[in-house]
């Protein structure tokens, strides 16, 4: 392992990067780091961050009878890359000395020495300054609803130290723009929204205790905490139950939002897509969980689509 951290050092590379990725690839050596801090080589977590968004945009449009705003769309997701990066950076600043000694995570640029943390925060403040300008183009209540998570996500980088449930933090944070896609477009919120929310924390408890399985014997050691410490050999049971509850708060959705056959198709594509993970992820492998954890990717596009259609069908 040491032969490979050496390397990664001398590369520039994070060790939980995938290889060949864009940022290693085009960007230039001495904006790599930056670009690494805003996790722009692993583009997942922007995309869980952005898919309540969108989910919610569209889920408005099927209230109201008319197409997701496609300008309402973009946003979101120039708001999720920029937003993800500034809560990464901060998050990076605040664990340097606890990612120092876990092996996935030594190799960033904060720990290994590539920045140090009066730059992140510079670039922290920078990329948090983009996101405001992003806000400020929806309405006024939209506005005040996405200042309402900021403490959530003050939290969310200390919660692990205080509890074995920072995954319900960490969702949440990244669940609340399942209420700005829903106010931007209709100026208010609803029963819609909220059963969208609390489904999308519970969304995020699953994947994510896929993913921390992966630091599990680390977090171990050094005394973080997690759902995947916590749950430990009935994580497959618990992320089930978790799925499960996701996709029966999601139906409540569809059904307060008034949603129609292709929504719910949309949703029951989502629902099999979420039982594969829990059925052929090993929590003992970190490359299965890595790869369950990125699936829901995919798992979001099954339910934008469904809505989509719904929408304008």
């Amino acid at each position: 392992m040491s032969d490979v951290r050496a390397v990664n050092a001398s590369t520039g590379r994070v060790q939980d990067a995938p290889s060949g990725n864009f940022v290693d690839r085009f960007v230039p050596g001495r904006l790599r780091p930056y670009a690494q801090l805003a996790r722009l080589d692993r583009p997942i977590g922007w995309w869980l961050l952005m898919w309540p968004c969108w989910w919610s945009v569209a889920l408005a449009g099927v209230a109201v009878g008319a197409a997701p705003n496609l300008a309402h769309l973009a946003l979101f997701m120039i708001g999720a890359i920029v937003m993800r990066g500034a809560g990464c950076t901060y998050n990076d600043i605040l664990d340097r000395n606890i990612d120092a000694h876990v092996e996935r995570t030594k190799s960033r640029p904060i720990p290994s020495g590539r920045v140090s943390a009066e730059a992140a925060m510079l670039f922290m403040l920078l990329l948090a300054f983009i996101g405001l300008a992003v806000l400020l183009s929806f309405n006024a209540f939209t506005i005040m609803m996405a200042f309402g998570s900021l403490v959530i996500v003050a939290f969310y980088p200390l919660a692990k130290r205080v509890t074995d449930w920072p995954q319900f933090i960490l969702g949440l944070a990244f669940s609340w723009g399942a209420w700005l896609g829903w106010s931007a477009t209709l100026g208010t919120v609803g029963w819609a929204p909220a059963f969208l929310y609390v489904g999308s924390i519970c969304w995020t408890i699953g994947y994510d205790t896929i993913y921390a399985h992966q630091d599990r014997r680390d977090d171990a050691i050094i005394g973080v905490r997690s759902t995947a410490r916590h749950f430990g050999a009935n994580t497959k049971r618990a992320v089930g139950l978790f799925y499960g509850a996701t996709v029966l708060l999601f139906a409540g959705a569809l059904w307060f939002a008034g949603a129609g056959l292709f929504g719910y198709l949309g949703l029951a594509a989502f629902a099999i897509h979420l039982g594969q993970q829990v059925t052929r992820v090993s929590t003992d492998d970190p490359a299965s969980c890595l790869d369950a954890f990125r699936s829901n990717r995919w798992a979001g596009w099954l339910l934008f689509v469904g809505l989509v259609a719904d929408s304008m069908l």
